[in-house]
């Protein structure tokens, strides 16, 4: 009787055992990570981009290319606007494209290693990596994570979910959180291609310009001069004080002035579209992703496109996060 008891207890164990080597432990699943990161050459993803920052989500198509070391290019496509704008790093710089206006910026910044991108593989990789407090969990088929976020605007989207596939860690799902844990961004991937091959000559900003204009879904028809004032939800506790228009040579430029603790000044002009001769202009500031578009930020300023407007806060009393935040809330529904 005890010989038997003592076999069954046995085979239990061994069945325990062999149930806990088939699951990784968080430990296991980062090192792998960490070890994928290491070897990865170049990749290939489309992803489906939706954010809750205003009155209605918006959505964008995104397909990002990388190739080792530092050479990238994101397309962000949001057919329902006719927004389209690209981000290309190679030898150069950092450019952002915006195909249906002809214009260019070029950056000496670090990105895509000074934040959080919520697109990017090696991104979110690091993100998990580096965080040695991430909540980890195991389901059949994906591993999911819960990280702190390194972006600008931290506090206002302090935490992210990250899903990967259990297969090959390829990334599945990024639900990025405020406070409260819910989901303003989130970004759903497809077609997944490790290890993918690329010419140099594929991240050249010129060929990109070029092909994005051949493509007629994102050259957007600017119409006339007239455009909706829109007013942010966030002014860090400063008032509207004013609202001046001023008559231009090909339409209006609108000043909203905001007085408080922290002043600052916006500004909104219909934006123009630049000469097929134009070059990249290039930016004193450094790249920002504001979710719905890219802007160029300074200790002073902000300036971002959209939907054919120009945009630009400017403050000697806000901190660069804090125009952030502002900037997020300006395509909200419009409100004084």
């Amino acid at each position: 009787m005890k010989k038997r008891l003592f076999m069954l207890l046995a085979l239990l164990l061994a069945v325990l055992l062999l149930a806990a080597c088939g699951e990784k432990s968080q430990t296991d699943v980062v090192k792998t990570l960490e070890g994928k990161l290491d070897k990865l050459a170049g990749y290939k993803v489309k992803a489906k981009m939706t954010l809750q920052m205003g009155s209605e989500p918006h959505t964008y198509d995104v397909e990002i290319w990388h190739k080792r070391p530092d050479f990238y290019r994101v397309d962000l496509k949001n057919a329902q606007k006719d927004q389209s704008q690209m981000i290309l790093r190679n030898d150069e710089g950092v450019f952002v494209l915006t195909p249906a206006l002809n214009k260019s910026f070029k950056f000496q910044s670090d990105w895509p290693q000074n934040s959080s991108q919520a697109y990017l593989f090696e991104s979110l990789a690091m993100d998990i990596i580096e965080d040695k407090e991430a909540k980890f969990t195991a389901t059949k088929d994906h591993y999911v994570f819960e990280t702190k976020t390194r972006y600008q605007n931290n506090r206002m989207l302090p935490y992210q979910e990250i899903t990967l596939s259990k297969k090959d860690l390829a990334p599945v799902s990024v639900k990025v959180m405020d406070t409260d844990r819910n989901a303003l961004v989130t970004v759903e991937f497809t077609d997944m291609k490790f290890d993918a091959n690329f010419d140099n000559k594929d991240f050249d900003m010129q060929k990109n310009m070029t092909g994005a204009q051949l493509d007629k879904t994102v050259m957007a028809e600017l119409g006339d001069s007239s455009f909706t004032v829109k007013y942010p939800e966030e002014t860090a506790g400063a008032s509207l004080k004013s609202e001046k228009e001023v008559k231009m040579e090909d339409g209006k430029q609108v000043v909203l002035t905001y007085e408080g603790e922290k002043s600052f000044t916006l500004v909104q002009e219909k934006t123009e579209i630049l000469p097929a001769t134009a070059g990249p202009m290039v930016m004193t500031g450094e790249l920002v992703d504001l979710g719905f578009t890219i802007g160029a930020v300074t200790d002073n300023s902000l300036t971002w496109t959209y939907e054919g407007v120009d945009y630009m806060i400017a403050s000697n009393d806000l901190t660069p996060k804090e125009m952030v935040e502002i900037a997020q809330t300006v395509q909200a529904e419009a409100v004084k």
